[in-house]
């Protein structure tokens, strides 16, 4: 099997982690061999409810007992697509009501920035550096430096950067700027929070301007800070918001959700503006759906905070020299990458997966599932220390 993935899987490195996966449940992924390891990412945050959850594999196959795709996205009314819509639209602020579903966060991006367009007249996309918002074309266009997309240029024009957190580049944003795109807590940059007032800053001058907001919680939504939503610890008011990652609960699906008044120009002048054939997929919304309401129903997110303090408390070792967190996104600060990366290697012997960020080398990821409990915890910071005791050699 190894040898077919190297000879007919499509390469994204050179070293790929080569892990043979068997099946998958809880916390833990489980190799061919029967070893597990404890998945302490998430699949870089999307199986936020762990694997196998009961109650997303039941609507799973619920949904593919009554129909499978049916219609390109948009025309029919299918119950998944429509209950999550609507079960999202209340528990986003404001008049975030109207919600187009893709089939990844990249492709909500595409056709945020779309709707931008259309919306203001404008052409110009301002995004923040070392933020991560997708690899397909326009979305990576957003990304800076260019070390993952300087061989791809040129890439989309009128993109332009300002720093996260820095209030003075703000000034960058004017009536010539369709939208800004940024973050509502910087995961590809190593878990860089807003520093108080920044978003609220950033909300202000694109009111001035007539620029829409557009904040992006592919990686923060649905629990992963301690709130449901990560807008909610600054309480700001975007124009739009892109999911992805856990909205799926584990199954192919983007959004990007604005108001009604907003979405509404997709429709005419050109009449589909945006189209998409499988997004919104009714396995997909079905899982989704089934996720949200489990997350909600057992209260998944006020848990949160307490287990990052446990996480805190017992991954205390020698080799960090600084911990951030929001919620359950970490960022362990270990020096750099030659250091990360031999971690991830004794980890995975020590049967714990842990990873790296695209923008700071310097420091391992982790995003456990939101459902870990007291004593998994424990377990796998244990495992993590030991693992980086190979630093100390």
């Amino acid at each position: 099997m190894r040898t077919l993935f190297l000879k007919h899987l499509a390469p994204t490195s050179e070293m790929p982690l080569m892990i043979e996966i068997e099946r998958a449940e809880g916390i833990y992924l489980i190799q061919k061999n029967g070893e597990k390891i404890i998945d302490m990412i998430s699949g870089i945050a999307v199986s936020s409810l762990g694997h196998l959850n009961p109650a997303i594999k039941k609507a799973v196959h619920d949904q593919v007992d009554a129909y499978w795709h049916t219609m390109v996205y948009g025309e029919f009314v299918l119950s998944p697509q429509v209950k999550l819509a609507s079960l999202i639209s209340d528990h986003l602020p404001g008049n975030l009501d109207s919600v187009y579903f893709t089939n990844s966060g990249s492709e909500a991006t595409e056709g945020a920035m779309k709707l931008a367009k259309r919306a203001t007249g404008r052409a110009e996309i301002i995004s923040a550096s070392n933020a991560y918002h997708g690899s397909t074309q326009g979305a990576a266009s957003l990304m800076w430096p260019t070390t993952f997309t300087q061989a791809f240029h040129p890439l989309l024009p009128g993109t332009s950067h300002i720093q996260y957190n820095n209030f003075e580049d703000l000034e960058k944003i004017s009536r010539q700027t369709a939208a800004v795109i940024i973050e509502a807590v910087q995961g590809e940059a190593g878990v860089v929070a807003p520093v108080e007032g920044y978003l609220e800053a950033v909300r202000e001058k694109c009111t001035e301007t007539g620029t829409l907001l557009i904040i992006d919680e592919a990686q923060t939504g649905f629990g992963r800070t301690g709130k449901t939503f990560a807008i909610e610890h600054s309480g700001i008011q975007p124009d739009m918001v892109l999911l992805a990652k856990a909205l799926g609960g584990g199954f192919p699906l983007g959004a990007f959700v604005a108001s009604k008044d907003l979405m509404k120009h997709l429709a005419f002048d050109p009449p589909l503006g945006h189209i998409t054939t499988f997004g919104g997929h009714p396995v997909c919304t079905a899982a989704g759906l089934a996720a949200f309401e489990y997350l909600l129903e057992n209260r998944v997110v006020e848990q949160v905070d307490a287990k990052a303090t446990l996480i805190k408390k017992h991954i205390q070792h020698p080799a960090i020299r600084s911990i951030r967190n929001v919620g359950l996104m970490f960022a362990l600060e270990i020096g750099s990458f030659e250091k990360v990366f031999k971690v991830v290697k004794a980890g995975l012997e020590q049967g714990i997966l842990v990873d790296w960020f695209l923008f700071n080398s310097d420091c391992i990821r982790l995003a456990p599932p939101l459902i870990i409990s007291e004593e998994e915890i424990k377990l796998a910071c244990e495992k993590l220390k030991t693992a980086m005791d190979v630093l100390l050699d």
